[in-house]
This record gives structure tokens, C-alpha cells and sequence, in this order.
């Protein structure tokens, strides 16, 4: 039995991303119902902030010494968060394109798990390595606009660019990505035509996540 995190950042009961989601989970659940699955909604978990004592726990950890003091007790908090990611076998990342990025609660969330000694390690002679290794990531990704290979807004990708990025930092290489394109630029008939063709494409992804 492998455990799934599908984590959710959009505050959007209608969010295209979202039902993207829930309509690869209706086919995964089919596929896979001895799986367990846990649903992490990004704007009402309880995600640590990443302040003062956060951050200098952090560079005390990267200077190879122990957190001290208000560093320590918030650093506790860190490390929960983080062994509670790393406790799952996959990852579902729901997202939507805010202002050519993502919403400002997963970039907290990354903030908080993205950090030395937990999730990444640096090697002298490699650089940095990964820890978090072996385990498959599926973005399940909405756009207003379109933002393939060769469009003129290629560049202000900083969604999927990033997350790709950030996942292969700390060690995730097997990644997938579905889209929903152009929400704010076709009719709504048109989108849930390209919401249900993402859909069957998440689906037809669902056997070989694994």
C-alpha cells in the first residue's frame, strides 16, 4: 500500500486546478483502492511561518551547528512539517498561475520543507544533493493563458519552470505535468472542454503513477 499527499493550493471552490485534481483521484481510487490518500489544503493547513527564528535556524544548521534558543523551539515545527512530507510514497501538486507563478501559501509551504540536513544535502564534491529520492510527482497545473514551447509567453512561466526546479532540488526527477491552458482566455464551455481532455489525460497517467 503506497501513500499519496495531494496537496491543493487554491482557495477556489471552482478552481480549475482542483477538479483537475479530483477527477485524476476519481481514476487513481479505481485504480489503485488498497492506496491511501491524504488531502492537504494549503489554505487552511496550519503551515509554519518562516520568520526571524526560522531562518536563523536554518543558516545555524548550514553553518553545521545545532539551533539554539527561539531558533530551536521554532525549528521543532520545521522538522514536523517536513517528516510529515517526506512520510508519503507520492506526490499530486494542484496548482493554479498566480501573476505568471504560484499562490503565495505553496510558496510557504516549499519555504518551510526546502531546507539542509531534511530535504537537501550539500557534498563537496557533488554540490547539492537531493534526499527526498524515489518517489514520482504529479503537477496538475492551470493557466489563464498558454505557455508551451515556442509561445511568446514562454518565458513568464515561472510556475512549472519553478516547481520543477524546487521538486529536482531536493530530489524528485520523476515528474509529470498536466495543464489546463487559456481559463481566462475562452468561454467557459471552452475551458470545461479542456478541463475534461486534462482530466483523461491525468487519468490515462494514473495506472503508471507509481
Amino acid at each position: 500500500m503506497a501513500k499519496v499527499l495531494c496537496i491543493i493550493a487554491s482557495p477556489r471552490d471552482e478552481s480549475w486546478s482542483s477538479r483537475l485534481a479530483d477527477g485524476f483521484l476519481t481514476t487513481y481510487r479505481q485504480l489503485h483502492p488498497q492506496d491511501s490518500i491524504e488531502m492537504l489544503d494549503l489554505f487552511s493547513a496550519d503551515i509554519p511561518p518562516f520568520t526571524a527564528p526560522q531562518a536563523a535556524a536554518k543558516y545555524a544548521v548550514l553553518g553545521g551547528q545545532e539551533p539554539r534558543d527561539r531558533a530551536q523551539a521554532a525549528w521543532v515545527e520545521v522538522i514536523r512539517t517536513i517528516e510529515h512530507f517526506k512520510s508519503f510514497d507520492k506526490y499530486v501538486l494542484a496548482s493554479p498561475m498566480w501573476n505568471f507563478s504560484i499562490p503565495y501559501r505553496l510558496k510557504q509551504y516549499l519555504d518551510v520543507i526546502v531546507q539542509p540536513g531534511l530535504t537537501f544535502k550539500f557534498v563537496p564534491e557533488q554540490g547539492y544533493v537531493g534526499l527526498v529520492t524515489g518517489r514520482p510527482l504529479l503537477l496538475l497545473l492551470a493557466r489563464g493563458g498558454t505557455y508551451g514551447a515556442g509561445n511568446p509567453c514562454e518565458t513568464m512561466d515561472f510556475q512549472e519552470s519553478y516547481l520543477r526546479a524546487i521538486a529536482g532540488f531536493i530530489g524528485i526527477t520523476d515528474i509529470h505535468a498536466v495543464r489546463v491552458e487559456n481559463t481566462l482566455m475562452e468561454t467557459p464551455e471552452q475551458v470545461e472542454e479542456r478541463l475534461q481532455a486534462a482530466i483523461r489525460e491525468a487519468g490515462r497517467l494514473a495506472e503508471k503513477f507509481a
